[in-house]
């Protein structure tokens, strides 16, 4: 498990669109935090370092201490990022408050090692797809792993990695895998050939017709005087 980060918050009380919008006006990032039974609380963070945190992978799938106006942090995951559809501008942000001892559903992503050295890829020319980046795991708080790690070394073309196949940490477990032999053993990694185009010939030039052999049938020759 990756150290905590630490995230500093102020609680809010204006609510509401307008109240929203005034907060980005002045790079203030609306948010709110709830869970373990206590009260939904509203907060407002710092736009810049809200951006600086979410350029860190692990702020997305890793405990955070949350401390609201410098009190005493308290463990949350962030739940929900609300993005601007083309600006860097990050509208509103989900925290859930973290209870000690109680299982929990988080998101982590699949890290995969020997890309450069994979036998499919640098030995037959293929090449590495992703059909997923990350997997939904159950676990307590503390077993809570940075990611999934995944050796390519000696995948070859036409091999892939499904969800079975992965090996989970002590006490985690896959929220998304099934009984063996259902439709939920997916398949997460694999290696395929290269697409090759293939440029047609150009089609050979037709023969000109020889001297004479364009006259049309009947022609005769001119008759000398």
């Amino acid at each position: 498990m990756a150290d905590d980060i630490l995230v500093a918050a102020a609680s809010r009380t204006l609510f509401g669109k307008g109240a929203s919008r005034r907060l980005r006006r002045e790079n203030l990032v609306p948010a709110i935090v709830y869970g373990a039974e206590d009260e939904p609380q509203a907060l407002q963070l710092k736009h810049n370092e809200v951006i600086k945190h979410l350029e860190n992978e692990s702020f997305y799938s890793q405990l955070l201490m949350l401390s609201v106006d410098g009190k005493e942090a308290v463990r949350t995951l962030l739940r929900d990022v609300q993005r601007h559809p083309y600006k860097q501008q990050v509208l509103h942000l989900d925290f859930q408050r973290v209870v000690a001892g109680q299982a929990l559903q988080v998101t982590v992503p699949l890290h995969l090692l020997n890309e450069d050295t994979c036998y499919g890829v640098k030995t037959e020319g293929g090449m590495i797809n992703r059909t997923e980046n990350e997997v939904t795991l159950s676990c307590l708080p503390r077993n809570i792993p940075e990611s999934i790690e995944i050796d390519m070394a000696d995948l070859k073309i036409g091999d892939s990695i499904h969800l079975s196949d992965l090996t989970m940490p002590a006490d985690v477990e896959l929220v998304d895998l099934g009984e063996k032999g259902d439709d939920s053993d997916r398949i997460l990694i694999s290696v395929i050939a290269q697409r090759t185009i293939v440029e047609e010939e150009p089609e050979a030039d037709a023969v000109p017709a020889a001297d004479g052999d364009d006259k049309k049938e009947g022609d005769s020759e001119e008759s000398s005087d």
